[in-house]
């Protein structure tokens, strides 16, 4: 597969993902053995979604999403998210200005290529509320003008969940709007090893320099979009998410939104492997971290330590696998 520059020069699917796979080598010189993590979060990036990483505290969430950004040579800004945050924090607000007397808008953190947002369950759910509207229609709203938001667009979050004091619950309506969610994990004893090498001389996140521009991405998001998908594929991904929607041990099941997102990262990760079309494998891949996040589980199923990711395991285990036509 190739896509046409605009020149008159069609480059092949190869040599897009390059940089992708170099910003992959790079963000590994800061973060040492979770390269799935790595490749599964660049896949977001390539399927137009957002990002929660959700973790114990140290284990680097904040370090992940510093590093993916910093790969990128394009405009990132960081919140961190407090209790006092307001909503006109991040998206901007209307200022007086004495010399044009009149009212000038200053935008916010969120006119930025990417977003990264630190304990984003610290902020009250107002301001939680902020990000609704440009995560899902890339824009924003402020005093009834719209603003449009530049691609690539795209907020990493950092949350942590085993600490509730002085936190906020995601609502629903705002985990529907993460593409995935992704655990990092405690790192092996080697790889902590080497992190005591390093880290304790230098700072490798400040050695880490950009291997992509932002029209690197632009152009890699647009040839994502073409990847082929076929039928029995489609079928497939909705048998799945129709069966989270009627399995007995969820009480909220993936919800259309789901079933876009499931697809767009399906054809992001199959041009990361090389291929211009989407096998049944990349979606049993990403399906537990695109999916279990938003899924709900009984209060029975709670009881049992059902968990929403057991659950959507076992279904992917039942769900028949497409037949070749």
């Amino acid at each position: 597969m190739a896509v046409d520059t605009g020149q008159g020069a069609a480059r092949p699917l190869a040599e897009q993902t390059e940089v992708v796979h170099l910003a992959c080598k790079a963000i590994e010189s800061v973060i040492d053995g979770k390269a799935g993590t790595i490749r599964l979060a660049l896949t977001v990036l390539l399927a137009e979604g957002h990002l929660l990483i959700e973790d114990v505290p140290g284990v680097g969430k904040t370090m992940l999403a510093k590093a993916l950004a910093r790969s990128i040579d394009c405009t990132v800004r960081r919140v961190q998210f407090t209790p006092d945050l307001l909503p006109s924090d991040i998206t901007g607000v209307n200022a007086f200005n004495q010399e044009l007397r009149d009212f000038e808008f200053k935008p916010g953190p969120v006119f930025a290529n990417i977003l990264v947002g630190d304990e984003i369950n610290r902020a009250s759910p107002k301001t939680q509320s902020a990000l609704l509207e440009c995560m899902e229609e890339r824009q924003v709203t402020v005093d009834g003008t719209t603003y449009h938001l530049e691609s690539p667009f795209m907020v990493i979050a950092t949350q942590n969940p085993i600490e509730m004091e002085g936190t906020y619950p995601l609502p629903e309506a705002q985990l529907d709007r993460f593409t995935a969610r992704i655990s990092i994990g405690y790192p092996s004893p080697e790889a902590e090893l080497e992190m005591l090498d390093t880290h304790g001389l230098f700072s490798p996140l400040d050695r880490l320099e950009s291997v992509a521009t932002a029209n690197d991405m632009r152009e890699l998001i647009t040839t994502v979009r073409g990847v082929h998908v076929a039928e029995t594929i489609r079928h497939y991904v909705i048998s799945l998410v129709n069966a989270t929607r009627s399995s007995p041990e969820l009480r909220l099941g993936a919800s259309p939104r789901a079933t876009l997102h499931l697809l767009r990262a399906c054809r992001a990760y199959a041009a990361l492997e090389g291929r211009d079309f989407v096998i049944p494998d990349d979606v049993q891949a990403l399906a537990v971290p695109v999916l279990a996040h938003r899924l709900l589980p009984t209060a029975d199923a709670i009881i049992e330590r059902k968990l929403p990711e057991r659950v959507l395991t076992r279904l992917i285990q039942r769900v028949p696998l497409p037949q070749r036509a």
